[in-house]
């Protein structure tokens, strides 16, 4: 029997909603709605798609969104005092710097520069401890992580007590969802083990998991007789891997594996996420949610 499968895009669609409705609430209650800016430098055309698909969700779940662009040779200075006037903007309660930024700038600075409690990334070292201690001090979950917990969560995945296999330790995902799944809390109480370049019997891991979550950038790195029969499957990976012909539009299109076999391990697992269609959707969706979050904080209702 063919696994379950975890669709993204259908889940971010009940959040947003779900987002919309509060929004409209707190606006009808306090007279004020989640204000997210987002800086863009330079002109790259990734960073330009990915910085006008946030504006429109931004906008279509009711938030104040503010645009700033800034030219590819402004200097770090400059840069840091843009963050500073964001950061005393009472209507301001997301900061988002859009990377990867120039070369003569540095990206570490310019992050850890952000204000804790407006950096809805949730990338400043302040965040990361309050991640690291869970419970109540949490206030912003890194995004992917974060769309990865709700995909296993709303799809009725039991987590307390699950071994949960994480492949990759990087400090945007690897690391922050392995921390996430053991705390104690709803969606998480898990026993996690993380895998990684290092590690001397990956399969001997992953064959353990009942909830595997892959992010190691590698298409096709876990096969099926890695996948214990029955368990939840999310791939994190976006690979490019050649590219297509559209037949809906007649340009080429970028042709996007996993890092997990997904056509062999469809048959073997109970659940399993799509590359494109899983993951990828929940990131700009968690985005928003801890942009609300952040007002929320401020009005005193979390």
């Amino acid at each position: 029997m063919a696994a379950k499968l975890i669709k993204g895009t259908e889940i971010r669609e009940v959040i947003l909603e779900e987002i919309t409705q509060e929004v409209k609430q707190i606006k009808e209650k306090h007279g004020m709605v989640p204000g997210l800016v987002t800086i863009l430098v330079g002109e790259n055309p990734a960073s330009i798609s990915y910085v006008t698909l946030k504006i429109q969700t931004a906008h279509r779940v009711g938030f104040k969104e503010v645009q700033d662009s800034q030219p590819v040779d402004i200097s770090e200075k400059d840069l840091l005092a843009l963050i500073d006037k964001y950061n005393k903007d009472d209507s301001i309660h997301g900061i988002l710097v859009q990377l990867p930024l120039p070369k003569h700038i540095d990206e570490k600075k310019v992050l850890n520069a952000i204000d804790p409690d407006k950096d809805v990334d949730g990338f400043h070292p302040v965040n990361v401890g309050r991640l690291m201690i869970g419970g109540s001090e949490v206030k912003f979950p890194p995004c992917t992580p974060a769309g990865i917990q709700e995909l296993i969560v709303r799809s009725g995945v039991e987590t307390s007590g699950a071994e949960v296999v994480v492949v990759g330790r990087s400090n945007i995902v690897g690391k922050p969802i392995a921390n996430m799944m053991l705390q104690k809390g709803p969606g998480a109480n898990s026993t996690v083990t993380v895998v990684h370049t290092r590690t001397k019997d990956m399969a001997f891991h992953c064959k353990r998991a009942d909830i595997l979550i892959v992010a190691a950038g590698v298409p096709d790195l876990v096969k099926p007789e890695w996948i214990k029969p029955g368990a939840c499957v999310i791939d994190v990976g976006v690979n490019r891997v050649g590219e297509k012909v559209s037949e809906k539009t007649g340009k080429k299109v970028a042709i996007l594996k996993g890092d997990v076999d997904f056509e062999a391990a469809k048959e073997i697992a109970g659940y399993i996420t799509p590359v494109p269609g899983g993951v990828g959707p929940m990131t700009i969706t968690m985005l928003m949610r801890n942009t609300l979050r952040s007002l929320k904080f401020k009005l005193g209702l979390m």
